[in-house]
C-alpha cells in the first residue's frame, strides 16, 4: 500500500514543501492499553522516526513536530521529567542516523527553559547537522504561539523606540521576520492526530492560510501509510488564498 501512495503523490505532484504536525494522543494510547503514560511517549519516537523518514524520502524540505508545548509544563513533574529524559536520549541516540540522513536539525521555542542536558543534547544535535541539506527537521520546545508573537512585538517596538523603524511602516514582513520562523516557509499542510479539533497555540501567524489534516489516529499509531494519505488529500485540495476557484484555475 506505501508504494502505489508514494507513486500516487509523485504523480500527483505539488508536494507541501513545509508539513508541521501536532502529535496527540500518545497518553490516551498508552491509557487504551492499560500502560502508564511514558510508554505512550516512547512508542510516539517510534513514528517520529518513521514520518521524518518517509518526509526525507519523498521530498518534503521543512517538517515542524510541536514536541512540547509552553502548556505542556503545567503536567506532573513526573511526567515533565520523563518527557525531557526521553527528548535528550532520542536526540542523541538518533543523530548519527539523521546525520548520515543529510537531515538538518534545529529547534524553535524558548530552548533555554529546558533542563540543561535537554538544552545541551539539542544543541549538539544543531551543531552536528547545521551543514546538511536535506529535510529541515524543526522541534517545538517550549514552545506557545502567542508567546512567540509576544516576542515578535517586543522586538518591533525596540526598533521603534530606538528609531530604526517607523510604528506607521510596521508590514506583515516585519512581524514574520520576528518570530521563531524567520528563516522558514510557512506551512502548507498542518495535521493533528488523537481526534481533537484545535490547533493549540501552534504557529498562528505562520498557518493563516495553512491547509489542516484532523485524523482520529494517535500519534503512536500514525505511520507511513498515514502520513502518505494526508498528503494525497492534501494534493486534492484547491488552495485559494482569499481568490476565487476560477481566478486560481485562470
Amino acid at each position: 500500500m506505501p508504494k502505489s501512495l508514494r507513486k500516487q503523490i509523485l504523480k500527483q505532484g505539488d508536494l507541501p514543501t513545509h508539513v508541521a504536525i501536532i502529535m496527540d494522543g500518545n497518553g490516551r494510547w498508552a491509557k487504551s492499553r492499560n500502560l502508564p503514560r511514558v510508554s505512550g511517549h516512547k512508542e510516539g519516537i517510534n513514528s517520529v522516526r518513521e514520518i521524518v523518514r518517509v518526509c526525507g524520502e519523498i521530498g518534503v524540505s521543512y517538517l515542524t513536530l510541536y514536541t512540547f508545548s509552553s502548556e505542556n509544563w503545567s503536567r506532573p513533574k513526573k511526567e515533565i521529567s520523563a518527557i525531557m529524559k526521553l527528548l535528550v536520549g532520542t536526540i542523541r541516540k538518533e543523530i548519527n542516523n539523521l546525520h548520515k540522513n543529510n537531515v538538518r536539525l534545529s529547534t524553535i521555542g524558548n530552548l533555554e527553559a529546558l533542563p540543561v542536558e535537554s538544552q545541551n543534547g539539542m544543541k549538539e544535535g544543531m551543531e552536528k547537522t547545521k551543514n546538511n541539506t536535506g529535510l529541515n527537521l524543526i522541534l517545538a520546545l517550549s514552545y506557545g504561539s502567542r508567546q512567540e508573537l509576544l516576542m515578535a512585538v517586543q522586538r518591533i517596538a525596540d526598533k521603534v523606540q530606538l528609531g530604526q523603524l517607523n510604528s506607521e511602516q510596521i508590514s506583515e514582513e516585519d512581524i514574520s521576520r520576528a518570530l521563531y520562523t524567520s528563516n522558514v516557509p510557512d506551512p502548507d499542510l498542518l495535521i493533528r492526530t488523537g481526534g481533537e479539533h484545535r490547533i493549540s497555540n501552534f504557529l498562528l501567524w505562520q498557518s493563516a492560510y495553512t491547509e489542516l489534516f484532523l485524523t482520529d489516529i494517535y500519534w503512536p499509531d500514525f505511520r507511513e501509510e498515514s502520513i502518505l494519505k494526508a498528503i494525497i488529500e492534501y494534493q486534492a485540495r484547491q488552495r485559494r488564498f482569499g481568490m476565487t476557484g476560477e481566478q486560481v484555475s485562470a
